[in-house]
């Protein structure tokens, strides 16, 4: 009879362990059918949907966005591939005057793009500029803020709560504080080897 509860125990056990195997299969499935971003979780799906497809907030952004982040005219808005701005939190994009945001670009928390800024006089108007431009591959850290008209370079790493006031268009660098300035230089060759092989498993996956 012992023998018997156990053996049945174990059963039970392997049964659950191939029914959560099986529900997880069924979950990446689904996520693969749906383009979901395997990164992410279900609830900010859950989220994205309650606050974007059902109260319209950053309605016309066609790719998921964190419900506390903002996107301000998104049909000014080109992204590359594997580009998702505002999949952070507190994400604040004002793309009226056009921003361009390149391929395996990331923005951390609370990063600020400011494609716009006030007349200083009439703060009810905004000032016309050209489109703010950040290029593939970049990585903007928490709380940093891109100013109007400001070009980055491919490879360029924004420091954590830096504040970028003019263009830094060659790229393959780091920059950090207020105003930002390049604190390094990155190697060239090593950043264009990830950019090979970031695209190669772009290819294999679609």
């Amino acid at each position: 009879m012992g023998e018997a509860v156990v053996s049945l125990g174990a059963t039970g056990r392997l049964n659950g362990r191939r029914v959560w195997r099986m529900m997880q299969a069924l979950v990446h499935l689904l996520r693969r059918r749906a383009g979901l971003r395997p990164e992410l979780p279900l609830s900010f799906y859950a989220l994205d949907l309650l606050f974007r497809r059902v109260l319209r907030q950053n309605a016309g952004v066609p790719w998921a966005v964190h419900h506390t982040s903002t996107i301000r005219t998104p049909q000014r808005l080109v992204v590359g591939q594997e580009t998702f701005p505002g999949d952070s939190p507190g994400v604040y994009i004002n793309a009226d005057n056009g921003v361009y945001v390149g391929d395996f670009t990331n923005l951390g928390p609370h990063v600020g793009l400011l494609s716009a800024n006030h007349d200083p006089l009439d703060n009810t108007r905004q000032l016309a500029a050209p489109p703010l431009r950040i290029g593939r591959f970049c990585w903007l850290g928490m709380g940093a803020v891109v100013l109007p008209g400001v070009e980055l370079g491919d490879f360029t790493v924004v420091g954590a709560g830096a504040v970028v006031t003019r263009s830094h268009a060659a790229g393959y660098c780091v920059l950090a504080g207020n105003p930002a300035r390049v604190l390094r230089e990155l190697n060239r060759d090593d950043c264009d080897a990830q950019a090979r092989s970031a695209y190669a498993r772009h290819a294999a996956r679609h």
